[in-house]
């Protein structure tokens, strides 16, 4: 009986297919304990060591506590890897890669990208197995998609299949670090099953290329996950072989979307837009030498329009950035003390 295409693709990518293991020090996990306390130490000289608490399973070879874990994908021979930054969010912990053979590497983080939640990593090997990354722009409604990973940081190989059923998918989802929150634009939507163990791998067309990174899983909802799509991995990885680092665009700015509140609060006939200011005393609102500061753009004027798009919650000043490019001229409406003006702006790359 001949196989399906589906699991010869499962076969044929399933080698390049990662683990990612988050782990701590005892030292780093009892000092991040201490911050979270409500005293200045321990309350009664109270302090029982977290290894005695922690099963052996849990901890490494050097004795480092497994704190996560998530899924990743090779895409060169010689240990380039793309996962989701918030897989490897956190700079203080350790990253350890267990290659589909159980071999396992040290990983070192190369790049986080924090607007689209892509991360490329490395680790020191040769010839290794890969997977061919495809074209995300060419996906139609409906196609099939298959979501590899290491469920729950459990099941390895684990293989869930889909349709691709939306494109172009916004959504807002929480890091896991300190409660910070990403805003996802342009996303993919697919039923095939994703959760957070598998959140890194790949989503894979029925050409058995990666078209999407797996992400989130809306919980409380059947059958809705996210990728992103793979096309904006592949300008991180531009950036990184280019540049070594990853190269977006900015304005320069610090600013607070207006609502009606703010809008009283600061006394504008606008309760839209993006109000430039300053989030702490010590701190500037408009970065010196930037583009909105060549521009002419001060503290308190507010950005109405960037390029004919309103500025509101749900389609912000960062939101319609991220699009463009370093050196693209954009135009801006902008309200200051009550008079609106037009100003133009070229964008720089962000600091």
């Amino acid at each position: 009986m001949e196989k399906s295409p589906i699991v010869k693709i499962v076969k044929k990518v399933i080698p390049a297919v990662v683990s990612i293991v988050i782990s701590k020090t005892q030292h780093q996990l009892e000092e991040e304990i201490r911050r979270f306390l409500p005293f200045s130490g321990v309350p009664f000289g109270l302090e029982p060591p977290i290894r005695e608490e922690i099963p052996p399973e849990m901890l490494d070879e050097r004795g480092r506590i497994k704190i996560g874990g998530g899924s990743g994908f090779i895409i060169s021979n010689d240990g380039l890897i793309l996962t989701n930054r918030h897989v490897v969010v956190d700079p203080k912990a350790e990253y350890t890669v267990i290659t589909n053979d159980g071999k396992k590497y040290s990983a070192k983080v190369l790049a986080r990208d924090s607007i689209n939640d892509v991360a490329i990593l490395t680790i020191n090997a040769k010839k290794l197995p890969t997977v061919e990354l495809g074209n995300s722009s060419a996906l139609e409604l409906g196609e099939t998609v298959i979501a590899i990973g290491t469920a729950l940081g459990l099941f390895q190989n684990t293989v869930s299949t889909g349709v691709v059923s939306g494109l172009s998918r916004f959504i807002t989802a929480e890091t896991g670090l300190g409660g910070e929150i990403e805003r996802l634009r342009g996303l993919i939507q697919t039923d095939a099953a994703i959760n957070p163990g598998n959140s890194g791998g790949p989503l894979v067309n029925m050409g058995g290329k990666a078209v999407g990174i797996n992400t989130a899983v809306v919980f409380g909802a059947q059958n809705i996950g996210f990728a992103i799509p793979i096309n904006t991995a592949k300008k991180d990885l531009a950036d990184i072989k280019k540049y070594g680092h990853l190269r977006q665009p900015s304005l320069g700015l610090r600013y607070l979307i207006l609502n009606k509140s703010l809008q009283r609060k600061f006394n504008l006939p606008s309760d839209y837009g993006a109000l430039i200011v300053r989030e702490r005393p010590d701190d500037v609102a408009i970065l010196a030498g930037g583009a909105a500061d060549k521009a002419g753009l001060k503290e308190y004027d507010v950005v109405l329009d960037c390029d004919g798009k309103k500025i509101t919650s749900d389609n912000t000043l960062q939101d319609i950035i991220q699009n463009k490019n370093i050196g693209d001229a954009v135009k801006l409406k902008i309200l200051r003390k009550g008079k609106e003006m037009n100003l133009k702006a070229t964008l720089g790359e962000r600091q």
